[in-house]
């Protein structure tokens, strides 16, 4: 009688650390205010579930709790639709240390910072469209685009850039992908984000499709009708900004260490759709 009670105990306890263990790697994971208020809000409904059903001879007031963690399930799936897909995927593949938020990371060389924002820069002024994802830890990999594009793994510098976007070359319509100083392949195809469809260029979707399945890649756009420079980054478009602005948010993203926002000369918005974007 003794074995089965401890027995019991036992699984409670491994049953209570286990859910708490888990429920802390989620909240570890989310950074956006507003979405860790709801993940609180809903976590703490689903305890209240709990101690309801194991501890209150509360049939009624089990049912209604039970059903409104249903209703907010529903609700949370249909406002994480993207989140819970790239949640699949990584399981899907096994790459556990992006899921659980590895800090190893593929930081940018502090001389590929002023190549990129030299670069782009270059690209503004000429109005040349231009897309570039620097891969900042999130490894990667050939399945994650719509195609892969060519192969390079070449030194990053600015005139590799600017031919690699030049109108009369195969490769100009497609992405670069850059980590640390090298440009790993170009002409990648990226998938779309749904956000904004009508408002944003091929260009800027492509930029938020990345951004948004990989919160540690940052994207760079140039679009082609305005030389308009913009940065991705987790699903977000800060735009428009100068290529000092640009260079200014790499180094943060070299540094990891974000700054206020405040003195941002670019802002995080959604494109006014009267203006075309390419």
């Amino acid at each position: 009688m003794l074995g089965l009670i401890g027995g019991i105990q036992l699984g409670f306890v491994l049953d209570l650390l286990l859910a708490t263990a888990l429920g802390m790697v989620i909240l570890a994971r989310v950074n956006e205010p507003r979405t860790l208020w709801l993940l609180r809000g809903y976590l703490t409904l689903v305890a209240l579930a709990w101690v309801v059903q194991r501890y209150a001879n509360l049939p009624l007031t089990s049912k209604l709790v039970d059903a409104l963690v249903m209703a907010c399930s529903l609700a949370l799936a249909i406002l994480w639709q993207g989140e819970l897909r790239r949640l699949m995927e990584l399981l899907g593949t096994g790459r556990l240390d992006v899921l659980f938020g590895s800090q190893r990371a593929d930081k940018l060389a502090s001389s590929s910072v002023g190549v990129l924002s030299e670069a782009a820069g270059r690209l503004s002024q000429i109005r040349r469209g231009g897309l570039i994802v620097l891969d900042l830890g999130s490894d990667l990999r050939p399945e994650d685009f719509l195609n892969p594009g060519i192969a390079l793994d070449a030194q990053l510098s600015v005139d590799l850039l600017l031919n690699l976007f030049a109108i009369d070359t195969p490769l100009h319509d497609g992405a670069v992908l850059v980590k640390g100083n090298r440009i790993l392949s170009a002409g990648v195809i990226l998938p779309l984000s749904r956000q904004g469809v009508n408002r944003y260029g091929t260009r800027h979707l492509a930029a938020l499709g990345i951004t948004e399945r990989f919160d540690r890649c940052l994207c760079i756009v140039v679009s082609e009708e305005t030389g308009t420079l913009s940065l991705a980054k987790q699903g977000r478009l800060e735009r428009p900004i100068t290529s000092s602005r640009l260079q200014e948010l790499l180094s943060e993203a070299l540094a990891q260490a974000p700054k206020s926002s405040g003195k941002a000369a670019g802002r995080s918005v959604s494109v006014d759709s009267s203006e075309p974007l390419a």
